[in-house]
């Protein structure tokens, strides 16, 4: 599992470094392909190892067809997503037009999130966290889930 806050860079080339700590479990678990996308309109960078995101995509693929949410995330991921190889140093390729909306260049913060990444610009996702406080129904529906 994959779990915490890792300091990394987006080069101008947008190349993602994956930081260090990482890369053993993504290579050992996952292998080295991902698919780079965004789930909420460019203001950060999802990375899904492949073989997880073949297991969403393969849910997407069912049943209902007429699902509006379903849709809407098949639009957003589609649209912005790419399927990347992590290179002998250690770097994903970031989609040339998700680069710019997502402000991916220079110093970012790569949110390990179970399994996958999550990338942002870290002035953006400080002012994301601000927002996101914990009310008290969110602590409700935690506790439901016995979190």
């Amino acid at each position: 599992m994959l779990y915490g806050n890792y300091p990394a860079t987006v080069d101008v080339k947008g190349r993602l470094k994956v930081p260090t700590a990482l890369r053993p479990f993504l290579d050992e678990s996952y292998g080295p392909d991902f698919f780079v996308t965004s789930v909420d309109d460019a203001r950060s960078v999802r990375v899904y190892p492949l073989p997880v995101w073949r297991e969403i995509a393969d849910k997407l693929g069912k049943p209902p067809s007429f699902s509006r949410a379903k849709q809407k995330l098949l639009d957003q991921t589609t649209y912005w997503g790419q399927v990347s190889r992590i290179d002998s140093q250690g770097r994903i390729l970031v989609p040339a037009k998700l680069r710019e909306p997502a402000g991916m260049l220079g110093e970012v913060a790569v949110l390990a999130q179970s399994n996958r990444i999550d990338v942002w610009n870290d002035e953006r996702l400080r002012e994301h966290i601000k927002g996101q406080t914990l009310t008290d129904e969110d602590l409700k529906e935690l506790g439901e889930l016995g979190i």
